[in-house]
């Protein structure tokens, strides 16, 4: 009796208080203790603006005549879906939503590995966000086509497609093409509809446009590095920020403005005309300085979704006549192609991952002097930074959990690469080290979460546990009985 007493207190009792302790400490709530706003949003969501722009206050009537060589919703449709049996190889189509009127928007992928997650920069051209310009949805079909069938034959071509996932959006706003007005169906200008930073006066997706609400899911759902909207009426490239606090017009520069600068003076500089402009010097403008508006999607999106946009006014005409479209197309083709490639050319790329494991990490990543963080993606760890040529850089990697690291790089006009392998700081636990995959979450392959799996596992063990004690102390009372009062066994007579 008193060895099984030792036992207990020496091995059962340690060994039981361990089980607890470490069922306690795995449970679900410690999963959710280590969740929260996303500090680098920096703002709250806000009304589309009652503000315009008062260049564009002009509505010239559409006449049947103008309409005449532009495709039709239903003939974009075909074009879009025979690209995607053409170019099978290169590209997938898929739609991100639906219209007020229900048409499709549809987009197309272009890669060498189309719907496959990759440790690849991804970029967006979104057409015709107003229904009166309608010149982006026919030169992104011209470039969709053009990568194709220059593909290993070009070594532009090649890059984009090998290095890059770039997802084309012919239309952004069908309805009101078809309607030949600015706004959607609704006569909702979808350049205003967008959560503000500057005035958060609703907050209520269920108020926004469909069209709006879905490029806001798109972005949530995809890892973008930059993005592209096309628009008609001037001959510039448009960068961060479009409006002001105090809604005047001034020059109103976000954190990355040298990149901002940087990435329209690509696409000004890549132009047959653009940077020639008398109007804006070097064929760039700050959204600001220009004129305000709030609400605006290009500041949506680096906000909000890491997303260098640019709002590219590609037509000094809204919409000009169907037989200007291949001149302006072969006007434009060389600033698409160079702005795609410069993600790959330029900026510094790399991947996040823990020392201890040696797996990647959906870390964030930080220029010292610039207030703006990006993020690495949950698959890969990989992140895409975009800065501007000929400076240098002190950069940090961080991630909770984990020692933060910083190094100072000088970045040329080349790219460059730099990964980082982040310490855990033994302050955290395992629990808040869990890198995450696309599920948004720490799971395993099923989809389940893993600590809440690891939770129910440890508290199975502890009942098995106190089963088998019970068990044992069972045992021992009745053996402890037996031995005092043996059963009388029958005697033969």
């Amino acid at each position: 009796m008193p060895c099984a007493m030792a036992i207990w207190r020496v091995y059962l009792l340690p060994l039981l208080l361990l089980v607890l302790l470490r069922a306690f400490t795995s449970l679900p709530t410690q999963a959710a203790a280590r969740g929260g706003a996303d500090p680098s949003s920096g703002t709250d969501d806000g009304k589309h603006g009652s503000f315009s722009r008062n260049l564009l206050q002009d509505k010239p009537e559409i006449t049947e005549e103008m309409t005449r060589g532009y495709m039709s919703n239903s003939e974009l449709e075909i074009a879009v879906q025979d690209f995607g049996r053409r170019c099978a190889n290169v590209s997938r189509v898929y739609s991100i939503g639906k219209s007020v009127n229900g048409s499709p928007l549809w987009v197309v992928e272009i890669s060498d590995k189309p719907g496959k997650r990759e440790a690849e920069p991804a970029f967006k051209f979104i057409g015709n966000v107003h229904g009166d310009e309608p010149v982006g949805r026919e030169v992104l079909m011209q470039l969709a086509y053009w990568l194709c069938d220059n593909y290993l034959k070009d070594p532009l071509a090649t890059l984009i497609v090998e290095n890059t996932h770039l997802h084309i959006l012919p239309t952004m706003n069908p309805d009101g093409f078809a309607l030949r007005r600015r706004g959607n169906a609704n006569n909702i200008d979808l350049n205003r509809d967008f959560p503000d930073q500057f005035f958060p006066i609703n907050d209520d997706i269920n108020y926004r446009q469909p069209e709006t609400r879905a490029i806001m899911s798109w972005i949530k759902q995809e890892h973008f590095t930059a993005s592209a909207a096309l628009h008609g009426g001037a001959l510039v490239a448009n960068y961060p920020w479009d409006g002001s606090r105090d809604k005047r017009k001034q020059y109103y520069g976000c954190p990355d403005d040298k990149a901002f600068r940087y990435m329209a003076s690509v696409y000004s500089q890549s132009h047959y005309n653009m940077s020639l402009s008398k109007e804006f010097r070097g064929g760039i403008t700050n959204g600001a300085l220009w004129y305000p508006i709030y609400g605006g999607m290009q500041d949506w999106n680096y906000i909000h979704g890491g997303c260098f946009e640019l709002t590219l006014e590609i037509s000094d005409v809204k919409w000009p006549k169907a037989s200007e479209l291949l001149v302006i197309w072969k006007q434009n083709k060389m600033s698409m192609l160079n702005l795609v490639a410069s993600l790959v050319k330029t900026g510094v790329h790399g991947r996040i991952f823990a020392a201890d494991t040696g797996r990647p990490i959906p870390g964030s990543l930080m220029v010292k002097g610039i207030d703006s963080k990006i993020s690495a993606s949950r698959t890969f760890g990989d992140y895409h930074r975009i800065l501007a040529p000929g400076e240098s850089y002190e950069v940090v990697a961080s991630m909770e959990g984990f020692t933060p690291k910083r190094t100072r790089i000088m970045l040329e006009r080349e790219s460059m690469n730099l990964d980082f392998i982040l310490d855990p700081d033994g302050a955290a636990g395992q629990t808040k080290r869990l890198p995450r995959d696309d599920c948004g979450c720490s799971c395993d392959d099923d989809g389940k979460p893993f600590l809440i799996r690891e939770a129910y596992l440890w508290l199975y063990l502890l009942v098995v546990f106190f089963l088998l004690v019970l068990y044992l102390l069972f045992r021992r009372r009745i053996s402890s009985r037996l031995a005092r009062n043996p059963p009388k066994r029958p005697v033969a007579v």
